[in-house]
C-alpha cells in the first residue's frame, strides 16, 4: 500500500490511548494524559523499535522505582491473556512489549527471578522473545532451567517463547550466547507440541541451526521421526519447513530426507524462447525433463548474475515439484523478470547463465547476455 507506515500503524494516538487506559485501571493515580502527550510527541523522530524504548522511557516515571513493585504494577495493567482457544498466528500487540523492556532494564541484575516471572505473564499478551535473550546471556543455566519447565506449560504462548527466544538467528533480535547443544533438549520436548504456532517456531529454529550445523539439524529430525512422538503429517510439514534453505541450496542429505534422489538420472533440455534479454524485461524459457524410470523431481532454475567488478553471484528460484513417469516427458515454461533499479539487488549488463537444477544438482546450463534497459 502506497504510503503505508508500519511504525505509525502500530504506534499512534489510538494505540497509546488503549495502553494508557490499561494503566489507568491497573495503577492508581496513573497520569494517562501526560503519558500519552509525552509519548506521542516523541514518535515522529523515532523508528519502529525506537518507539518501544521511548514509550518505556515515558512510562517509567509513572511507576515505582522499586522493581518488584514495578513488576506488580505492570502485571496489574496487563490486558486479558490472549485467546487460549486459538492455535496459531496470535502474536499480540506491540504496545504490550513494554513489560519486557522494563524487565531487562531493572530486573536483569538484581531481580532475576521476579523479572522472569514478569516475562512469563507478559508473553501471554505479547511475545517476549526479544527480552528473554538478555537473561539467557547473563544467566544461562538459571534461565534454561526455567525454560525447561515452560516447555511443558499449558499456554502455547509460553511454550513458543521457549523455542523462539532461543533461536540462533531470531530476526531483529540480539544474538544469544548459548550453544546449539544447550537449546536442543528444549526442542526435543517442543517438537511433539500439538500447536502449529509452536511447531512452526521449532521448524524456524532448526532452519537457523541448519545455516551453520546442517548435520546436527538433520540428525535431530531423523531422531524425532524414529521416536514417533509427533503426528506423522505434522512432522513431515515441520521437516519441509525446517529444510527450506538446505533444499534451495541443493543439500543432498536434506533432499534425500524428503524423498528426492540427488543422483537421479534425468535428461534435461532447456531453451530460451524469447528474444534478446534486457534489464526491465522478461526472459522466457522452456524446459523438458525425461527419465527412464519413475522419478520424483524437485526442479529449480538458477541464474548466475554478473556483478560489479566482474564478480558473479547466483540465485535459486522454484520451478516445479513432480514425479516423472517412464513413458512421458515433463514440459515447463517460465518467464523471469529482470527488474532494474531495485535497492536490494542491482542488475548489471553482461554475460549471465541459466541453469536447471534437479534434486539439488545443476544438470543443464545455458549462457545468455543481459542487455541494458531501453
Amino acid at each position: 500500500m502506497a504510503g503505508f507506515s508500519l511504525k505509525d500503524h502500530l504506534f499512534n494516538a489510538e494505540s497509546l490511548s488503549d495502553l494508557a487506559d490499561e494503566f489507568a485501571v491497573g495503577v492508581p493515580g496513573f497520569d494517562s494524559a501526560h503519558f500519552q502527550a509525552q509519548a506521542l510527541a516523541g514518535f515522529p523522530e523515532r523508528e519502529l523499535m525506537e518507539r518501544l524504548d521511548w514509550m518505556a522511557d515515558c512510562l517509567e516515571p509513572h511507576l515505582s522505582s522499586d522493581f518488584p513493585e514495578m513488576a506488580d504494577q505492570l502485571e496489574a495493567a496487563m490486558p486479558p491473556r490472549l485467546d487460549p482457544n486459538l492455535n496459531d498466528d496470535d502474536f499480540g500487540r506491540f504496545i504490550h512489549a513494554l513489560p519486557g523492556i522494563l524487565a531487562v532494564r531493572h530486573g536483569l541484575e538484581d531481580h532475576r527471578e521476579r523479572a522472569i516471572d514478569l516475562l512469563y505473564e507478559a508473553t501471554q499478551r505479547f511475545s517476549m522473545e526479544f527480552y528473554i535473550r538478555p537473561f539467557l546471556n547473563r544467566w544461562p543455566e538459571e534461565t534454561l532451567a526455567r525454560l525447561k519447565v515452560w516447555a511443558r506449560d499449558e499456554s502455547y504462548h509460553v511454550r513458543r517463547l521457549v523455542s523462539e527466544g532461543t533461536r540462533p538467528r531470531l530476526p531483529w533480535a540480539k544474538a544469544v550466547t548459548i550453544t546449539t547443544q544447550q537449546a536442543l533438549p528444549l526442542l526435543d520436548i517442543l517438537h511433539a507440541d500439538p500447536t502449529r504456532y509452536v511447531t512452526r517456531s521449532v521448524s524456524n529454529h532448526l532452519n537457523d541451526i541448519a545455516k551453520k550445523e546442517p548435520g546436527v539439524m538433520l540428525g535431530r529430525l531423523k531422531a524425532w521421526k524414529a521416536q514417533g512422538a509427533q503426528d506423522a503429517r505434522e512432522l513431515d510439514w515441520m521437516t519441509r519447513h525446517a529444510l527450506r534453505v538446505l533444499i534451495k541450496q541443493g543439500h543432498p542429505g536434506a533432499l534425500t530426507m524428503i524423498g528426492y534422489d540427488p543422483e537421479a538420472k534425468v535428461d534435461v533440455d532447456v531453451k530460451i524462447t524469447s528474444g534478446p534479454t534486457q534489464i526491465d524485461d522478461t526472459m522466457d524459457f522452456h524446459v523438458t525433463l525425461a527419465a527412464q524410470s519413475k522419478t520424483p523431481v524437485l526442479v529449480d532454475y538458477v541464474i548466475q548474475f554478473t556483478r560489479a567488478g566482474g564478480k558473479t553471484s547466483q540465485k535459486v528460484f522454484k520451478l516445479k515439484q513432480a514425479v516423472l513417469a517412464s513413458d512421458e516427458s515433463l514440459e515447463m515454461r517460465k518467464s523471469h523478470y529482470f527488474k532494474g533499479g531495485a535497492s536490494t539487488f542491482q542488475l548489471y549488463p553482461g554475460p549471465h547463465q541459466l541453469g536447471i537444477q534437479v534434486n539439488g544438482r545443476v544438470v543443464a546450463e545455458l549462457p545468455f547476455e543481459l542487455l541494458p534497459s531501453r
